[in-house]
């Protein structure tokens, strides 16, 4: 009956010391880091869409430690090491969204992202030889804006903008090697009066394509809020290069120079173009370009039937505040709404 009573003893020890070393073997478990890595951070290998200022890249989330608070979670979590102080607050045990944003693609210290809209100004130009348009006049359209080279000299640009210019185009380059010497300072203070910009290239027939989009590049700021670079094609017979090619090169001259710049500032460039040029070499061609379309004695589509049209050169003999002489006028087609969303999806 004594050894029958020791053995009894012994199993129940037994027992009790496998229960024991379990609990203390998951205990000490601790968390294995993760081996995986990402690739978000690799730049991407076509053009980068224009964005907002300040807008903040995506960002691959960090890897997350187990946590041991009591909210549900998908995955089996380990237990809190044994040496660890009974009720001291970790950083490793706080929830996730204390530690970082909601959405990872949000900067919490950047400050609110909702875009701000631009005043539109209201049409007050006047025109030394005016059109008379009837129903389809631009002064129907909500947008106006002018273009500006070195022949309209000192700009004041508050004034030009409170007139009705809420955007301009300003002239840049010619040709592979001529810069407009008042571009760099009317590229300044366009900006610093808050109108939208952008620049545009007259395009020489007696340079190569290659050559033209790498001196445009090479002068015109990379600017978020810049709007699309524009090609100007006509056929100007005041121009060094009297040169007149096939439609089907011109095109092609085009085509290279247009690509190099949608590489480089990530917007499809816009094309300027005049009524004899377009039907010599553009007309049902081109669909998928935003065009400029000078017409100045009729809406563009009398002149440029069934082609869409995103700018208007209505006048080239417009008269303003703040500009000594004439300058070209331009209408954007759409209401005020339409400008914003598309300035917004520059």
């Amino acid at each position: 009956m004594r050894s029958s009573a020791v053995s009894a003893i012994l199993l129940a020890a037994v027992i009790l010391s496998g229960c024991s070393t379990s609990s203390g073997a998951e205990d000490v478990l601790t968390p294995v880091p993760s081996k995986e890595t990402t690739n978000a951070i690799a730049k991407p290998s076509g053009p980068i869409p224009s964005a907002a200022v300040g807008e903040a890249a995506p960002q691959a989330s960090p890897p997350q430690e187990a946590l041991s608070w009591t909210a549900p979670v998908p995955e089996p979590q380990a237990l809190v090491p044994a040496d660890r102080p009974v009720g001291m607050p970790m950083p490793t045990e706080r929830p996730v969204a204390m530690l970082m944003p909601a959405d990872p693609a949000i900067d919490p210290d950047a400050g609110p992202k909702s875009p701000t809209r631009s005043r539109i100004y209201g049409h007050r130009f006047r025109d030394a030889k005016p059109i008379n348009f009837g129903r389809t006049s631009p002064r129907k359209l909500a947008v106006h804006g002018v273009d500006v080279s070195r022949w309209q000299g000192e700009i004041d640009w508050e004034t030009l903008r409170q007139q009705g210019a809420n955007f301009v185009y300003i002239k840049a380059t010619d040709g592979g090697d001529h810069l407009d010497p008042m571009f760099k300072k009317n590229w300044r203070r366009a900006r610093e009066a808050g109108l939208k910009h952008g620049a545009y290239h007259f395009f020489y027939w007696c340079r190569t394509a290659g050559e033209q989009a790498d001196w445009f590049i090479r002068n015109v700021p990379k600017e978020a809020n810049a709007l699309p670079p524009v090609i100007d094609v006509e056929w100007n017979g005041e121009s060094s290069c009297k040169r007149r090619i096939s439609p089907a090169r011109v095109r092609e001259k085009m085509q290279v120079f247009m690509d190099k710049l949608e590489r480089h500032y990530g917007q499809r460039p816009i094309i300027y173009t005049a009524p004899d040029f377009y039907r010599d070499n553009l007309k049902g061609q081109m669909l998928d370009y935003p065009f400029w379309l000078r017409s100045v004695a009729a809406h563009p589509s009398k002149v440029y039937p069934g082609r869409k049209w995103l700018f208007w050169q209505y006048s080239g003999s417009g008269l303003s505040d703040g500009v000594d002489g004439k300058i070209d006028l331009n209408v954007f087609n759409g209401s005020e709404s339409d400008w914003h969303d598309w300035v917004a999806s520059r």
